[in-house]
């Protein structure tokens, strides 16, 4: 399977659930795997907690290799924003579809903010 599986889920829940809907996706999956007291994904974590999410085959060098990829500020674990940014890295089908998903969850919250003039 490899950290290639979630090309082809991202997309599809993406199109069922929407931006916003994908995004609330990815933040329960972050507190799945996280280390509760830390509040960030460590390696410890996510080898103990990788089953939750179907990722029981994932070898022990692709888990490092999902850390090292995703851990932008070198810190040894996973922010919310990092994992979230490592899960649309891991799918270029949403990477290339993420403007949409950018503009439609943009457009939903100046909705909510009837006093802004801007315009996408």
């Amino acid at each position: 399977m490899g950290s290639n599986g979630f090309e082809d889920l991202l997309p599809v829940m993406a199109n069922k659930l929407g931006g916003e809907g994908l995004i609330k996706e990815l933040c329960n999956g972050f507190e799945l795997l996280m280390d509760k007291e830390k509040g960030v994904i460590t390696l410890d974590s996510l080898r103990k907690n990788a089953a939750v999410l179907g990722l029981q085959d994932l070898k022990e060098d692709e888990l490092v290799g999902m850390m090292n990829e995703g851990d932008l500020d070198r810190d040894g674990a996973l922010t919310q924003m990092e994992f979230c940014v490592l899960m649309f890295r891991l799918s270029p089908e949403l990477m290339e579809e993420s403007w949409f998903w950018l503009e439609e969850a943009l457009q939903h919250e100046l909705g909510d903010n009837n006093n802004s003039n801007c315009s996408l």
